[in-house]
């Protein structure tokens, strides 16, 4: 195993409790802001020291609360891609790259290998103020692999940066992490993200951490309401289990799953594009009232009431191209229809 953490960490109000393992892999850590994503990198690195727990990379112990081991940040060999990248400011391109070179006898050769690597040389001599925020990641990044890392750490790489030329590094840093041949923690809070560019994903909610998922997992097995709502899912209602269904009771709606329900499940979440109009005579057809249409970018939100929904019950969202929202007739009632290999079972 490249990567082994268990720790926690108690911070004021915060307590940290990470567990996860990590291949020679890009694994994500999504989640919201405020759950403890950057406290974990900042533990594995070394800037803090965790309360107890252990960390292991590639066979050589970082911490260990019961051995009372912990290495410096310098003896840790993990690099470290910050938010705001943390260049030295007083340095050049070229110095803030040699600075990371371990090897003084190759050092001058490194820098400029990596210099070109990443399309630098033509502002090898200037300083990050006055590099564009995309060179300002690249050196960042140039330096990060000059000091031949075990492990990189990613703390929201694109956070500093407008949406195109987010999407323009972003596969030039996918790029550049396949030919890394040890392990990437990816920090996001954005699941487009994390799909394009990492295969599993550990999941953190309010300081814990809720298992560690395929993408496949993620997106259709999530488990866990805070990984539903983590990979996008917007529908959620109380559920109890009815054989190979489940009740709604504030929907007022029995959904047949197409399979045993576990005695388990007390949630159910569904996706708003799984919400499908459908004819009345459709198998597992509901009727619904319109709430509120709203005209997204691209698509039409409808929020429905189903018939026989409690008065206080939280509308069922449904998403829809605008074009076949356009050629609704009544759109003012509706019947709708879920598949059952569209709704997600939660503990």
């Amino acid at each position: 195993m490249a990567l082994s953490m268990d720790i926690r960490k108690k911070m004021g109000d915060f307590q940290l409790e990470a567990r996860f393992e990590a291949e020679q892999e890009t694994l994500a850590l999504l989640g919201a802001s405020g759950c403890g994503k950057s406290v974990t990198l900042r533990c594995i690195a070394g800037i803090l020291t965790p309360d107890e727990g252990k960390i292991v990379l590639d066979g050589v112990t970082l911490f260990d609360s019961a051995a009372k081991i912990n290495l410096p940040p310098q003896k840790r060999n993990v690099g470290y891609l910050f938010q705001q990248y943390a260049l030295f400011p007083n340095m050049t391109v070229r110095q803030n790259i040699a600075a990371a070179v371990r090897d003084k006898q190759r050092r001058k050769a490194v820098t400029e290998e990596k210099l070109c690597q990443f399309r630098l040389e033509e502002v090898a001599d200037k300083r990050p103020n006055q590099i564009s925020g995309g060179q300002q990641q690249r050196t960042a990044l140039a330096r990060i692999l000059a000091s031949e890392p075990k492990a990189i750490l990613l703390d929201e790489p694109f956070s500093a940066l407008d949406s195109y030329l987010k999407y323009q590094l972003e596969v030039e840093l996918a790029e550049t992490l396949e030919q890394f041949p040890g392990t990437v923690l990816w920090v996001s809070h954005d699941r487009g993200e994390v799909f394009r560019n990492c295969r599993r994903v550990c999941v953190l909610d309010r300081g814990r951490s809720q298992g560690t998922f395929t993408l496949r997992e993620l997106f259709h097995e999530p488990v866990t309401e805070a990984a539903a709502r983590l990979s996008g899912c917007k529908n959620y209602a109380d559920a109890i289990p009815k054989g190979t269904a489940v009740f709604l009771p504030e929907w007022g709606l029995t959904l047949d799953c197409g399979k045993e329900v576990p005695s388990d499940i007390r949630r159910v979440g569904i996706r708003s594009h799984h919400v499908a109009m459908a004819a009345a005579d459709a198998p597992g057809a509901f009727p619904c009232e319109v709430q509120r249409v709203i005209q997204d970018v691209f698509i039409t939100i409808v929020l429905l009431r189903p018939e026989n929904a409690v008065p206080d019950a939280p509308p069922l969202r449904m998403e829809l191209d605008r074009e076949d929202w356009a050629n609704v007739t009544d759109k003012n009632h509706v019947w709708a229809a879920i598949q059952p290999r569209d709704i997600l079972l939660l503990k």
